[in-house]
């Protein structure tokens, strides 16, 4: 029995999970940080472990299933398809790299800061695993608590104004999904012990009139929705990645973004198939004129913090377009996107708290001349940038080129208006690099040194990736055809 439990989902879980409850008994300051980066990075070594798979379920250690509350049919199941394994690998990637960039940052009560670090990324692994609809939503919300404590407690000065934004804004969302998720389950078949199932397959199979799907998709898109976020669900963000300790903005750019596509792709495209096809061109729609608004307001940013969570929802929007495009091509793109913008977000992230910490200020119209003081820096900044606005040979490249194809292929216009959003990037990307490094130093550039070992060490990490998926991305592909084929598959 205990052997069948231990399967690589379960260990993806519960490494994070028992490491963070551990670390809240860890008085030590450096004692609770090495800890802290030892665990994730075995987390990030049974996660590369899954990688050697194919892409079939039924493979040993890439499923599980145990009757949890039977007689509600509801069960511990979790899975790893190719969208779970690209996700869960980006979760464990990430947090080593955000954990060593930031290792010699300072919190008070540092214990429980790293605990609930590492419970948010065991629920994280969880979103991306769970194949019950009640588990989903267990660890959805396993995910966000950790995260409204870590931004009250350790934020910045308005840091409980954009912590009860983003719980209003969050909290409702979530509770918008959860009648969804009843109302579903009340349309499910039995189990032997229950008349209703909480199964993703009886979700599919649920029976949901036309009329039934239009109104529960929206339940759950505006949950997912939200958590992305896309235009009009984004005014919580921009507050909340500024007020945010960076390392905590960092993973709710770089990964819990993430899991408002992945319900989208997971839960409401195959669950929701008549409603997809009558509301497509709303939230296409949408997307678009997200991607363009908040590009033009990053144009006009001082902040970098808030340049950098406007430029998140611009592409945001592009991947939630694509998605709803329904094309094989633009689906693939979005699996290897996520992970793109999730290496890119981070990187820019941890360039901006380099120069916080050092200079105390984030403000570009006080920074000119650092490429004199910080090349290195420099360097690994401008890889990354141009990674963000989809520089060919770059990771984001092949994820646009192939969304962009697909969103063409759906309708043309919207690919004209979405594709202003790449002038705009390249506008606010290449003028924030030009107005920041570049010039003479002044008055406070001039005490600027260049990056510490850990930082050189974890921003060429990011770089390699960069490079490794913009030149060869067909591993992606591999791991991921089968899934998109299922979804595909669905319209047909």
């Amino acid at each position: 029995m205990l052997g069948n439990f231990i399967t690589l989902p379960h260990l993806l879980i519960f490494f994070p999970l028992i490491a963070g409850v551990i670390a809240f008994f860890i008085k030590s300051d450096s004692g609770v940080r090495g800890w802290s980066v030892l665990a994730s990075l075995l987390t990030l070594a049974v996660s590369l472990s899954t990688l050697i798979y194919k892409d079939n379920l039924e493979l040993n250690g890439l499923a599980y299933n145990y009757e949890w509350l039977k007689y509600m049919g509801a069960s511990f199941s979790v899975s790893l398809d190719g969208l779970g394994r690209v996700l869960t690998f980006l979760t464990a990637f990430s947090f080593p790299v955000i954990l060593i960039a930031t290792y010699r940052n300072v919190y008070p009560r540092s214990n429980v800061f790293y605990g609930l670090m590492l419970l948010s990324q065991a629920g994280l692994m969880g979103v991306f695993l769970a194949t019950d609809a009640l588990l989903f939503y267990f660890f959805w919300e396993l995910a966000l608590i950790p995260v409204y404590f870590l931004c009250s407690r350790w934020g910045g000065e308005r840091r409980i104004a954009a912590t009860f934004k983003f719980f209003i804004y969050t909290f409702t969302a979530s509770l918008l999904m959860l009648v969804g998720i009843i109302y579903v389950y009340l349309h499910t078949a039995g189990t032997p012990f229950s008349d209703h199932s909480f199964s993703i397959q009886a979700f599919h199979t649920a029976s949901l009139t036309p009329t039934q799907q239009s109104w529960l998709f929206w339940l759950f898109f505006v949950a997912f929705a939200v958590k992305m976020p896309v235009f009009p669900f984004h005014t919580w963000q921009p507050d909340t990645y500024e007020q945010s300790p960076t390392a905590v903005t960092m993973v709710l750019s770089g990964i819990m973004v993430k899991m408002g596509v992945f319900g989208l792709i997971r839960w409401v495209l195959p669950i929701f198939p008549a409603a997809v096809l009558q509301f497509e061109n709303v939230v296409i729609g949408l997307s678009v004129v997200g991607m363009i608004y908040a590009s033009l307001i990053a144009i006009r940013q001082d902040d970098l913090k808030r340049l950098v969570a406007y430029s998140s929802i611009a592409h945001i929007g592009l991947i939630s377009a694509a998605v709803f495009t329904r094309q094989q091509v633009a689906l693939e793109g979005v699996m290897i996107q996520m992970f793109s913008h999730g290496v890119n977000i981070i990187g820019l992230w941890i360039v901006i708290d380099v120069i916080e910490k050092k200079l105390g200020v984030r403000k570009i119209s006080q920074l000119n001349g650092i490429a004199h003081r910080a090349p290195v820096l420099t360097i690994i900044l401008v890889i990354i940038a141009l990674a963000n606005i989809a520089l060919p040979l770059t990771n984001a490249f092949v994820g646009e080129f192939m969304m962009f194809t697909g969103l063409f292929k759906f309708n043309g216009w919207y690919a004209a208006f979405a594709g202003l959003s790449i002038i705009l990037a390249a506008v606010y990307t290449l003028g924030m690099i030009q107005k920041i490094f570049y010039g003479e130093t002044n008055e406070l550039t001039a005490e600027m040194s260049d990056i510490s070992f850990n930082q050189k060490l974890v921003l060429g990490l990011l770089v390699l990736a960069i490079f490794f998926a913009g030149i060869y991305p067909q591993p992606f592909f591999e791991i991921t055809k089968d899934s998109v084929a299922a979804i595909v598959t669905r319209f047909k």
